[in-house]
């Protein structure tokens, strides 16, 4: 089973994370970050993925700390759990629509950590989450992850449809890139024979 236990105790944050690359996207999820939680679990029910996750941060200062850390611990247990990544599927992309908001993610599980992010939010906050912070959790899961995202804004005006379209692309794009491939015979997907 593709599964991984992350703990990060920090003096900013005190996290727990579990995740299931091959679950039925149950999640049990409490950032302290209202919105976080929502996209979090909109993340693990498109992607497939079981998530618990519990963080006690520093929201009394802003959700900057958990937010960020929540990424690290998620990449790592991303990168934990596909181990060598044998059989994977590794690319993908989705265009995914959200009322107005229509957002492109594509992934590349290639062990190379990289974000381009093209994302304009009309609103500095949605709920109580900044809506900066989408980039610092981004940052934080692909330095940690070796994955490659794009995310591209196609269209939108919501804040809020916004984020929900790219946390419903980025999970259905990782669940279709993690998949294992029958065809591949638990080979390596790169000509190099390694990932990164």
């Amino acid at each position: 089973m593709r599964k991984a236990e992350i703990t990060r105790k920090t003096n900013e944050t005190d996290i727990t994370l579990i995740l299931n690359l091959d679950g039925t996207g149950k999640n049990n999820i409490d950032t302290g970050v209202g919105f976080l939680d929502h996209m979090l679990e909109l993340f693990a029910a498109h992607g497939r993925f079981d998530l618990d996750i519990k963080c006690k941060g520093d929201i009394h200062v802003d959700g900057h700390h958990s937010v960020e850390d929540i990424g690290i611990c998620l990449g790592t247990a991303f990168s934990d759990a596909l181990g060598d990544a044998a059989g994977i599927c590794r690319f993908s992309d989705v265009t995914l629509p959200m009322d107005e908001a229509l957002v492109l993610c594509a992934v590349d599980v290639c062990g190379r950590s990289f974000l381009s992010l093209d994302i304009t939010l009309p609103d500095r906050a949605v709920g109580d989450m900044d809506a900066e912070l989408l980039e610092e959790f981004l940052q934080a899961f692909v330095r940690k992850s070796g994955v490659t995202v794009h995310l591209r804004m196609i269209d939108g005006k919501n804040a809020h449809h916004i984020l929900e379209a790219c946390f419903k692309a980025l999970a259905r794009a990782l669940r279709a890139a993690v998949k294992i491939d029958a065809e591949l015979k638990g080979e390596i997907p790169s000509t190099k024979g390694i990932l990164v």
